[in-house]
């Protein structure tokens, strides 16, 4: 049975429906960060916006003194795709067959409301806890990331404010609640190689200089070079083509150039600067004329056991009865940003299965599942 909700007698589900009911379409907030701060003001927290662009960004903070806790996470969310192919309406939270459906539901304002649940409980618990919590909520997760947690980040090392642990609300379970935390996250560096040619003739080969015949042996190479082997919590990286564009449409005409857009995914046992350098000792060992452009589109960064890691594999024991699997798969998030200031960054959210899809969904009975582990983690660190 379907039906839309508005209240509920759980305080987390209640909060997920009010911020998926906000058309927060990224890089719009829609009013959740106001919805937000109203629940974090009464429990003592200093609300700063740190907006940059056309991107509303809160950093809230309650407590001076360390460790400082936070809890990282995005208001915005993307695309619906066709309306009508959804069941119910996208910004109508609606309860079915005990999943919660919306845009958002997984990722992530489900996160955002067991985060704000999760502290009520905590600081109503022990209102003279130790240390410092802090939510780093920015409105540009799902598009640029270009003026959403980078520019807070940037702001935080400006005045020399750094973060102790952070917890980002990413979904991150595979089946079920707490079966995955990631601890870390792959770098990404892309790169546009354009491999200069002769353009020509199809008829007169001899006249001409195929760019794609000459870039062939070189991407061969490159696609069976094993670059690394991992680690400990890292796969090895890769190396893989994206596109490859060149010629004029005509079959009878060599192309000048072909251009090819390509990506490493890389763990810590490689940098950036390592693999340009192999990469372009190919291109020249190939003797290729080439124009090549990178992009270091995030950095890896992990975090190993620690109190952090340990308190949370703890909370999910616990809380959840599982014992949890840590993992570095997967894409790019914000934590990538808040590695530059934290030195201990965890994902940590529900199952990931509909993010970004029609049907958006998550289970309704894991968001108060969700907000208990955040809370006892909580108190391990900070109690």
């Amino acid at each position: 049975m379907s039906q839309p909700i508005s209240c509920t007698s759980d305080p987390t589900l209640d909060l997920a429906a009010q911020l998926i009911s906000r058309r927060s379409v990224t890089p719009e907030d829609g009013g959740c960060m106001d919805l937000i701060s109203a629940r974090l003001k009464p429990l003592g927290f200093t609300l700063e916006a740190i907006n940059r662009g056309n991107t509303v960004n809160l950093w809230a903070r309650r407590g001076s003194a360390a460790p400082l806790v936070c809890l990282a996470g995005h208001t915005d969310v993307v695309p619906t795709g066709p309306v009508e192919q959804w069941a119910s309406d996208p910004f109508t939270p609606t309860l079915r067959d005990g999943m919660l459906y919306g845009r958002g539901a997984a990722d992530m304002k489900g996160s955002l409301a067991a985060f704000v649940t999760a502290v009520e409980t905590f600081v109503a618990r022990h209102p003279q806890h130790q240390g410092s919590i802090a939510f780093l909520l920015t409105s540009d997760e799902e598009g640029d990331a270009t003026d959403g947690t980078v520019a807070v980040v940037e702001a935080l090392q400006a005045r020399g404010e750094g973060i102790d642990c952070c917890i980002v609300g990413e979904p991150t379970c595979v089946n079920r609640l707490g079966d995955m935390v990631k601890n870390g996250r792959r770098g990404s560096l892309s790169g546009r190689l354009t491999v200069k040619g002769i353009q020509g003739h199809i008829a007169y080969p001899h006249l001409a200089k195929n760019p794609i015949h000459l870039a062939a042996p070189a991407i061969a190479e490159l696609a069976a070079t094993e670059w690394d082997q991992g680690n400990e919590y890292f796969p090895p990286t890769t190396w893989q083509v994206s596109n490859i564009r060149g010629g004029t449409g005509a079959t009878n005409v060599i192309p000048g150039t072909v251009d090819i857009l390509f990506n490493f995914r890389f763990s810590t046992a490689s940098t950036p600067e390592g693999l340009k350098s192999r990469l372009e000792a190919v291109l020249a060992k190939h003797g290729i004329d080439y124009d090549l452009a990178w992009t270091l589109g995030a950095k890896p960064f992990l975090t190993g056991r620690g109190p952090l890691v340990d308190a949370a594999m703890a909370a999910i024991r616990e809380e959840l009865g599982i014992e949890t699997e840590l993992s570095t798969t997967g894409g790019t998030s914000d934590g990538r940003f808040i590695a530059e200031i934290c030195p201990q960054v965890i994902e940590l959210g529900p199952v990931n299965a509909t993010i970004h899809k029609i049907d958006e969904c998550v289970e309704a009975a894991a968001l108060p599942r969700l907000s208990a582990t955040y809370c006892r983690i909580l108190e391990k660190l900070l109690t």
